[in-house]
């Protein structure tokens, strides 16, 4: 059984659909998945030149990423797979506004403490993004982002990377081919790049 680590933006879209992604891939292959936490809002802060849609964006991602660093700091990584799936599932398919409303709604439905939404509004949690940032892009590269991917490669060493950006969500043996072809190019030494222009919007169904 291989253990990949996933860092995801509960608000990226890419990164949500990586994630779903995955979750095929352990149907297919021998992996089992483990998530964290990365926060876009932290690694762009203070940063210049960015557009301002993407600043605006970048405002309302500190709420979600501070929930859940709480509660996996509070409740341990394990219950980061289910709350995950449960603000993703509001963010990314029910377009729900990102507020107090949709943070007591993930926590109730998968059992955790309420009290936990409260990080969303202060920077307590700050400091522990930031190390599970750094965590997740120190093998990767500081200037890329989510998703961030950390998997043991043939040779025992590890093999991380940013991606796949990729639309829509690859379902069944489709995942694990793009997975194994992943892995391929990914574990291959001195291996950086290969990229095209997105012709599409991120799609999470």
């Amino acid at each position: 059984m291989t253990t990949a680590h996933m860092w995801f933006d509960p608000k990226c879209p890419w990164a949500w659909i990586a994630s779903r992604w995955l979750l095929e891939v352990e149907q297919v292959r021998d992996v089992e998945v483990r998530f964290h936490v990365l926060s876009l809002a932290v690694l762009n802060e203070g940063r210049e030149g960015l557009e301002e849609w993407y600043r605006e964006w970048l405002d309302t991602a500190w709420g979600p990423a501070r929930g859940a660093i709480a509660a996996e700091q509070k409740c341990g990584n394990d219950v980061l797979r289910g709350l995950y799936t449960a603000l993703g599932g509001r963010i990314h398919h029910e377009k729900a506004s990102i507020g107090r409303e949709l943070y007591l709604s993930a926590l109730a439905e998968v059992g955790l403490p309420l009290e936990l939404a409260d990080a969303a509004d202060n920077d307590e949690y700050d400091q522990a993004l930031l190390a599970s940032n750094q965590e997740g892009l120190g093998p990767v590269g500081e200037d890329l982002g989510t998703p961030a991917i950390h998997v043991p490669g043939a040779d025992g060493e590890l093999v991380a990377f940013f991606g796949p950006v990729v639309t829509p969500i690859p379902r069944g043996e489709a995942a694990g081919k793009l997975w194994d072809g992943v892995l391929l190019v990914a574990g291959t030494d001195g291996f950086f790049e290969l990229k095209r222009a997105r012709t599409r919007r991120p799609t999470a169904d």
